[in-house]
């Protein structure tokens, strides 16, 4: 008999190119008046930011704009958008950016509608008062945020990562248009886009796997297995980047209705005290993390299924494994300095909670080696 488990609820998805152009309908569809936008300079460069706020406009529906989201939000960030946005009256709050934008709206709506500090809200089902409506407009294939109903906010001074979640800060609409990530440079797809992939691999195997999660996993593992390895060589096609942009969303479903694993309990630190960015050290960590697993028959036995979704792509010959190695060797990206305080940085690995959901158990040794073999000083 299955495991007992109990499913979360899932956005409302708008996807396929040019759907951005149903923001102000989906806007009304939740009874909005008036709307603040959470966004990043980067989107406002590229345009993204103007062109939902003229359709906007153009529908007679109000809307001030906050632009400084910035990567791996801080608490003092959320705070500076959250009284950005005491300036303006809105009953709607929409995000369009990556995941950093997306976590600073999902930040900024508990703080400006229950008050408080973010690391109140560390954990799950902190938020007593009703949150506003979101709508999440993803601009990158990586965090999945749209779909999830957790912010990842850094504490300030140490960069801890919080994982600060609440049923009601789960966006109402994600609409996902694969246009919008056309503008996206190669390094920054690049890393979005191993960051999504290792989502889907880690969900199928955690130990809170379950039905629905699986079944978002391996599907969000098909729809980017079909497209990441021209995303790594930089030539995605129009339809690769829907692929991924699905893939993405739907890796964030099979999370928000299970888990992570070691590669980013393992990763996490990496960022906090050496500055590596996310993706590549999710990336750096995933294929050690993967041979670790293996010897547990349930992981195992994800893996296989992931890896016959893989050869009925038709995209390889190689095994899951050996793949995943291969893709991560095409990234170029360093390995991890040998003289890198690895007992240190396990010590942080073990406190984060993606990885008591690890199929295999680990421990501060555990770590550690898996560390040195990132940095080539363990085969």
């Amino acid at each position: 008999m299955p495991e007992a488990f109990a499913s979360r609820p899932a956005p409302r998805l708008i996807f396929g190119p040019g759907k951005l152009r149903e923001l102000p309908e989906a806007v009304r569809g939740l009874g909005g008046t008036a709307v603040f936008v959470v966004s990043d300079p980067g989107v406002a460069r590229a345009g993204h930011l103007d062109a939902a706020l003229r359709l906007l406009a153009d529908a007679g529906l109000p809307a001030a704009a906050f632009a400084e989201s910035r990567e791996n939000p801080t608490e003092s960030d959320t705070a500076t958008c959250r009284d950005a946005a005491h300036a303006h009256r809105f009953d709607c709050i929409v995000a369009i950016g990556g995941g950093s934008s997306l976590d600073t709206a999902k930040a900024c709506n508990f703080l400006l509608t229950n008050g408080g500090a973010m690391r109140d809200y560390h954990g799950y089902g902190k938020a007593s008062r009703p949150l506003l409506p979101l709508i999440a407009i993803p601009t990158t294939a990586g965090t999945g945020s749209e779909t999830q109903s957790y912010a990842l906010i850094s504490r300030d001074g140490s960069h801890e990562k919080m994982a600060c979640g609440d049923p009601k800060a789960l966006p109402a609409v994600a609409i996902l248009d694969p246009d919008l990530t056309s503008t996206l440079p190669h390094g920054a797809a690049l890393l979005s886009g191993v960051d999504a992939l290792t989502h889907a691999i880690e969900s199928a195997v955690c130990t809170k796997a379950n039905p629905v999660s699986s079944g978002h996993a391996e599907e969000a593992f098909r729809h980017i297995a079909a497209a990441i390895d021209r995303v790594v060589d930089g030539r995605p096609t129009a339809d690769d980047r829907a692929h991924m942009l699905l893939g993405a969303a739907l890796a964030g479903s099979a999370i928000e209705n299970s888990m992570l694993g070691a590669a980013h309990a393992s990763a996490n630190p990496l960022t906090a005290r050496l500055g590596i960015v996310h993706g590549r050290a999710v990336a750096t960590m995933l294929p050690h993390v993967m041979r670790f697993n293996a010897t547990v028959p349930a992981a195992a036995a994800g893996y296989d299924r992931l890896d016959s979704r893989l050869r009925g792509l038709g995209v390889t010959d190689l095994s899951l494994q050996a793949w995943i190695e291969a893709l991560v060797q095409r990234c170029h990206f360093p390995a991890l300095d040998p003289a890198a305080d690895f007992a240190l940085l396990a010590e942080d690995a073990t406190r984060q909670w993606t990885g008591k959901f690890n199929p295999r158990p680990l421990q501060r040794e555990d770590f550690i080696s898996l560390y040195r073999r990132a940095a080539s000083v363990e085969t």
